[in-house]
């Protein structure tokens, strides 16, 4: 039996939930898989998977095997980062995990992290902030980018670097078009944004639970006209028709060159939320994340950053 690769089977059972797909994940048969890790469990005397017509979760003895699994494999890509890099140039994968409505600062970063080490190659993935949370508990992500208010209400092992705080638009379409793109418009409350025709995140995103506590607040709690889990239909919606939205700054900002919309900053109440990059509190970290941590906490960095996601100038 190859040890390290029973183990990275175990880990894509786990990840994929399903039998099938993570033996396809894996590029073998599920037969092959099925039989990795029957092998897996003779090895240490235990049954690992719960078995019925279809995949059952792991056992209590199960879930131990699966952390040194996760911690193997994440020693194992260490390994292979420390063997590919010198001493000046770090070489090897980063995954980086973000909640939709940080991406847009998420895609800065990987790239200006990609141009100061051209050997590194980061994985940039749009998730929820429990997928984050998850990725980095069980190794799979090396860093994440949301909000690290949420890590006061888990018992998580994570650290947080602060980078932006998240202001809130009004997005609509302008009375008349911008002359260089889009117009950053005067102040609205949230009581009267809540008049309009909103579209906004579907209920399961923490995004749409500020919203909503923010018109709670303001004494209108609302039921919007559409609802989408994608951060880009809900600007393509404003422009595409009679709804209004309500967005973070940085997704204003990657529609700033936009001259058909006009945004509006919301007041009544402040709403303002911490956002910044999360990464395990004590798993060892590779030549690449490490990089990825200097650039995090770089001044010229954060102005950037800051420029791009919070009170937007018009």
């Amino acid at each position: 039996m190859n040890l390290l690769s029973s183990m990275r089977y175990l880990v894509a059972l786990h990840e994929h939930q399903h039998f099938g797909r993570a033996a396809t994940a894996c590029h073998i048969t599920q037969p092959a898989l099925s039989n990795a890790l029957r092998a897996l469990e003779k090895e240490f005397d235990v049954v690992i998977v719960k078995r019925d017509r279809n995949y059952a979760g792991l056992t209590p003895e199960g879930q131990r095997v699966l952390a040194t699994a996760q911690t193997m494999l994440h020693e194992q890509a260490l390994l292979h980062q420390e063997l590919r890099s010198d001493a000046l140039e770090p070489r090897g994968g980063l995954r980086v995990g973000a909640v939709p409505t940080a991406m847009p600062i998420a895609a800065r970063f990987a790239a200006q992290l990609q141009a100061r080490h051209p050997g590194i190659v980061p994985t940039v993935l749009s998730l929820s902030s429990a997928d984050l949370e998850n990725g980095l508990e069980d190794l799979s992500l090396d860093l994440a980018l949301g909000y690290t208010e949420r890590m006061v209400l888990h018992n998580t092992r994570l650290l947080a670097r602060p980078q932006y705080t998240e202001h809130y638009f009004l997005l609509r379409r302008a009375t008349t078009p911008g002359l260089d793109g889009l117009r950053i418009g005067p102040s609205i409350t949230w009581k009267a944004a809540a008049s309009l025709p909103l579209c906004l995140l579907t209920p399961d995103m923490h995004n749409r639970h500020i919203v909503d506590a923010a018109f709670t607040m303001a004494g209108l709690p609302v039921k919007p006209a559409m609802e989408t889990n994608s951060v880009l239909t809900l600007a393509l919606s404003v422009a595409a028709g009679s709804v209004c939205s309500i967005l973070p700054g940085a997704l204003v900002g990657a529609v700033r060159d936009n001259r058909a919309l006009e945004a509006l900053p919301l007041s009544s109440p402040e709403v303002r939320t911490p956002i910044g990059f999360m990464s395990h509190a004590s798993a060892r970290a590779s030549r690449a994340l490490e990089a990825a941590l200097v650039l995090a906490q770089d001044a010229t960095w954060l102005l950037h950053a800051q420029a791009h996601s919070g009170m937007l100038k018009a």
